[in-house]
């Protein structure tokens, strides 16, 4: 019998294995921009994205999973490692996904997935909780399975089969309901906000791979300056406030209002937010690469439109949590996704400015127009 969690809230922490867990996410994400840099067209941002969903619903079970049990006690520790390595062959897996290592891929990936059920199951004798397993056990075989199938088939019923596998695990979760499921608040949104963190990280990683293998002229170091800038002020719009207000309303909820809350704010949205920022570090990677030239389609459409993506996700996240409309980075999020077209015709230095202005101006705006509010947020007892 596995410990389960029995903290008080106020007390809940992420702990330094799930820190450690974490960092093998670093390697996927890494992985799956490497993917798409190397195959720059609509199949392989399709694929990416695809791959990207399954990664990220892998890393949702278990950010649940420390929410009841302690991953510090008994075996638990030991089968997170077990999981470290079953992830790192999923991520070693990820650039051949579609082809030569569909098959480990695919059993990798079930091994993760399954392990998790494994310790759910014998968390503890909460009935409620063994009820939601048992759900959630009957979404995972079948996407397992249909993961499995596709690692055997090609084109497009390949891809077919991968979307209905992703439609399966993320519309399971939204029909099955959240009965049964526990939530930390602060300990919820903490490993959340990490997690954004490790994407942005990758950002980093890619852009410094990406400018060691360029020689350092001077367009290329200010390509490298403004990748920072960019990735910094993704860093902003998400930690100034944002994730401070949010996590106060996943406090003030209780129950089963809580549990849609976590659910849908952060198992959902964020997702939309990490696929912007792996989208971003992609068309950094491929910016710095011809700092001259027009990007090519499918950079542009990452870089542009990967900036409004991870928009979108914060006026999503806004929308769920506090029921207000967040216009101006709608506005922003527009801006960019009107670069894409001229991303093709001015030099890829440009396009990179122009995205990181637009940040810029949108943070400076919301600065100065909400001091107030924002002093009194930022500075409000936890």
């Amino acid at each position: 019998m596995l410990v389960p969690q029995t903290h008080d809230e106020a007390e809940r922490k992420v702990t330094a294995l799930e820190l450690f867990f974490d960092l093998v996410f670093v390697f996927a994400f890494t992985q799956v921009t490497a993917a798409m840099a190397a195959n720059p067209s609509a199949e392989g941002l399709a694929r990416g994205m695809l791959v990207l969903g399954a990664v990220w619903w892998a890393w949702v079970g278990y950010a649940w999973l420390t929410n009841a049990i302690d991953p510090e006690e008994g075996v638990t520790r030991l089968v997170f490692f077990a999981v470290m390595a079953s992830m790192l062959v999923v991520s070693l897996a990820i650039p051949e996904a579609f082809d030569d290592d569909a098959v480990v891929f695919a059993g990798a990936y079930a091994v993760v997935r399954f392990l998790q059920i494994g310790l759910y199951a014998l968390s503890d004798d909460d009935v409620d909780l063994r009820h939601a397993v048992q759900r959630l056990g009957t979404t995972t075989a079948i996407s397992c399975g249909l993961l499995l199938a596709a690692a055997f088939t090609d084109g497009t019923l390949q891809g077919a089969l991968w979307a209905l596998a992703l439609l399966i695990d993320f519309g399971g979760g939204l029909l099955s309901g959240t009965g049964g499921w526990r939530v930390s608040a602060g300990h919820f949104a903490e490993r959340h906000g990490l997690i954004v963190i490790i994407a942005l990280g990758e950002s980093i990683v890619a852009l410094g791979v990406g400018a060691s293998e360029e020689e350092l002229t001077g367009p290329v170091v200010l390509a490298a300056v403004l990748g920072t800038a960019l990735t910094a002020a993704l860093w902003w719009v998400y930690f100034d406030v944002v994730a401070l207000v949010a996590e106060r309303h996943l406090h003030e909820a209780t129950g089963a209002v809580r549990n849609a809350m976590a659910r849908d704010s952060y198992s959902y949205i964020h997702l939309l937010m990490i696929a912007g920022i792996v989208l971003v570090a992609l068309g950094i990677k491929k910016t710095l690469g011809e700092v001259d030239e027009p990007l090519k389609t499918v950079p542009a459409v990452a870089l542009c439109g990967g900036a409004a993506l991870y928009l979108v996700g914060h006026v999503l996240f806004r929308l769920r949590n506090v029921r207000t409309v967040a216009w101006r980075r709608i506005a922003a999020a527009a801006l960019c996704l009107a670069l894409i077209p001229l991303a093709r015709e001015i030099d890829a230095l440009v396009t990179l400015t122009a995205i990181t202005a637009v940040y810029v101006v949108m943070i400076a705006y919301e600065a100065v127009r909400y001091a107030e509010a924002r002093d009194r947020i930022r500075h409000m007892p936890a």
